[in-house]
């Protein structure tokens, strides 16, 4: 006589019931991360654009302008008498793919601003949607 092995149909609907609760438990945590982490990566990349801008002003003993931009950290600008860079490989860009803003002298006294216009890509916002700047 042959034992027929199987799961029982009780069995199978616990299974369903366990993978439902932890579904449950695991969606909610993870949607609505991207946006966070993206938020993350924007600001990692504005520090290493502020540790470029720190090596260009050693060799310089200045900033770049406003109107060089942070192109002058991958391209020699005219009114550089010294440059040993690149000090960026290429202009980053910002985790939705628009470029990061550079003034020359920034807000508050600050001797620049880099930032980014966030999700929104528009100067301005509030919430999620702020402008993003470097510390």
């Amino acid at each position: 006589m042959l034992k027929q092995r199987g799961f029982t149909l009780i069995e199978v609907m616990v299974v369903v019931v366990i993978l439902g609760i932890l579904a449950a438990i695991i969606v909610p945590n993870v949607i609505g991360k991207d946006e966070q982490a993206r938020i993350s990566t924007t600001k990692s990349s504005l520090g290493s654009i502020g540790n470029a801008l720190e090596m260009y002003r050693l060799d310089s003993h200045k900033y770049p302008t406003t109107q060089e931009g942070l192109d002058a950290l991958v391209n020699k600008p005219a009114s550089a008498k010294v440059w040993n860079g690149p000090y960026l490989k290429s202009l980053p860009s910002d985790a939705w793919d628009s470029p990061f803003q550079y003034v020359a002298p920034g807000r508050s006294g600050r001797k620049y601003d880099i930032y980014s216009f966030g999700p929104d890509g528009q100067e301005g916002g509030e919430g999620e949607n702020a402008d993003i700047y470097s510390d």
